[in-house]
């Protein structure tokens, strides 16, 4: 073959190359996605966001009244390395309404700073972050205790300004991978009747899902996210990316043994666990007014019986088709430590048995291993049950 017919058939290969591109290109832009589509509606319709081990962050944007400095040395990046290196996948971070806004709705600046900065160290560490609308003005998981009304549930102003929150705290973390981080509707609902809680619910789920399909959100039931109340609860239907979440603190007469915030840490006779936790002797000595909290554990306590608590949760998860998470368990630091490491073994074997994600409620403050003040551990064998280095 010559070489100038050579040159004239791959002009003529060229022109039919540029030809068929352009009719495909044409096709393309005749679709009405072609040029509004953008790249992330290939994306997965369950994210990845996976969680098996995590701590409670607690006492820092929630729940305390450090501001200025002291809040800002409180956490640092070195808690989110030892939580890797620990074994740790994922932290739960509690935030309180009054860090974030003034009572007249202004952002409070630095608050959101180290909530960003702390979701940074989070990443770079390799953990992903549940935030938690801990506390807000409107609703407080103990009012009843404190004299105080939850008003969310009955105001329409209310449910707008907690929706509000939400939008902007969605406008700052919008920006975070879907597979890292995820939020906490609501901490420890607390409504007088359980449809209340599952109509705001589909509001701030609707709300949220206009601007964040595929965040995860996660979800517990009514009255303190009681595994009792799983069977009431009603969340949007085929949404995978949700999670659902309890809370478990029981027998509470150990996990709260001598806690002065509760009545049952009125309670100051012998416990067994595992096996009859209260005797009938203890159980007759104790005072009139705090018998009747004692009866339902004045009886067997044990991993079956934990387990037999978990049985509505895990009913309910496995209805929806998603994730099951414990989103707080932990016992009182002054508790008995044998007592305490033999509920904690046993409630990691439940977990384990029913494939339940969990977060141990906490990692520094009164139910925690870490101490910030020394920087040290004040319950090494607490942290090597929970990381796997212990059994």
């Amino acid at each position: 073959m010559k070489f100038e017919t050579i040159i004239n058939n791959m002009r003529d290969m060229r022109k039919i190359m540029i030809l068929a591109v352009a009719v495909v290109t044409m096709a393309c832009s005749s679709s009405p996605l072609a040029s509004t589509t953008p790249i992330a509606s290939t994306a997965k319709t369950v994210n990845n966001f996976a969680i098996k081990r995590g701590t409670n962050i607690s006492h820092w944007l929630s729940q305390s009244t450090e501001r200025g400095e002291a809040r800002r040395q409180h956490i640092k990046e070195d808690d989110f390395a030892r939580l890797e290196e620990l074994g740790f996948d994922f932290v739960r971070l509690p935030i309180d309404e009054e860090q974030f806004w003034d009572e007249q709705g202004n952002k409070l600046p630095e608050a959101w700073q180290l909530l960003t900065q702390a979701l940074n160290w989070a990443g770079k560490h390799h953990l992903r972050t549940i935030v938690d609308m801990h506390v807000i003005r409107s609703h407080h998981f103990n009012a009843v205790n404190e004299g105080k009304e939850n008003v969310l549930f009955t105001s329409d102003e209310a449910q707008q300004s907690y929706i509000n929150m939400w939008y902007e705290l969605s406008d700052v973390l919008k920006t975070y991978s879907t597979d890292s981080v995820a939020y906490e509707l609501m901490n420890e609902p607390v409504a007088d009747e359980h449809e209340q809680w599952n109509q705001l619910i589909i509001k701030v789920h609707k709300a949220l899902r206009e601007r964040e399909p595929q965040r995860t959100l996660v979800i517990g039931s009514n009255k303190w996210q009681g595994t009792w109340t799983f069977k009431y609860l009603r969340i949007p239907e085929g949404d995978k990316n949700i999670i659902l979440s309890f809370h478990y603190y029981e027998p509470q007469a150990l996990t709260h043994y001598g806690a002065p915030w509760t009545p049952i840490g009125e309670y100051s006779g012998k416990l067994t666990y595992p096996g009859r936790l209260i005797s009938q002797a203890d159980y007759d000595a104790s005072s009139e007014s705090l018998k009747p909290i004692l009866t339902q554990y004045a009886s067997e306590w044990n991993r079956e019986r934990i387990a037999q608590d978990f049985r509505d949760a895990i009913a309910v998860a496995k209805k929806y088709d998603v994730q099951l998470y414990c989103g707080e368990w932990g016992v009182y630091e002054p508790v008995d430590r044998e007592l305490a490491y033999n509920w904690t073994r046993d409630m990691l074997w439940v977990f384990d048995k029913y494939n339940i994600a969990w977060a141990s409620w906490c990692y520094d403050n009164d139910f925690g291993f870490w101490d910030q003040k020394s920087q040290s551990f004040k319950d090494r064998p607490l942290v090597d049950l929970l990381t796997g280095k212990k059994k």
